[in-house]
């Protein structure tokens, strides 16, 4: 896909679920859209340990390079850290050590944006069986 095909709140929940793939906690994807004339969206991450923070970061940056010819503006930060930031323009994701987060607290500061749930998995209908013939 190409990178102009991607529209901002898709970007978000793709970096959700990415960040989800490595067991990322507490994740959450605020619209800032109407609070912020510098992005679109924030995606907040909680990793437990610096090589969880890198696992997160690695498959989130991975993913979006190798199959959607997507690179960070910038990123700040350090895996070797307890908060890497990785700037999308239109979505900014935070990979923060639990602790680091806590004392930041982002949600608080974003407090007026909205939530984003990601989309629900349509339920499957469970098949019916056949008619036995007799």
């Amino acid at each position: 896909m190409a990178p102009a095909t991607m529209d901002s709140k898709k970007l978000a929940l793709l970096c959700r679920e990415l960040a989800d793939n490595k067991k990322a906690e507490d994740i959450l994807v605020l619209d800032v859209r109407k609070l912020s004339s510098v992005t679109d969206y924030f995606v907040i991450a909680s990793g437990t340990s610096q090589p969880h923070l890198r696992a997160i970061v690695e498959e989130i940056s991975a993913k979006l390079r190798d199959d959607h010819e997507l690179r960070p503006l910038r990123a700040e930060g350090s895996s070797g850290g307890t908060w890497v930031v990785l700037d999308f323009f239109d979505v900014i994701i935070h990979v923060m050590h639990t602790e680091t987060r806590k004392r930041y607290d982002l949600e608080s500061l974003w407090g007026d944006a909205k939530p984003v749930k990601p989309a629900k998995a349509k339920a499957v209908a469970p098949r019916k069986k056949a008619a036995a013939k007799n």
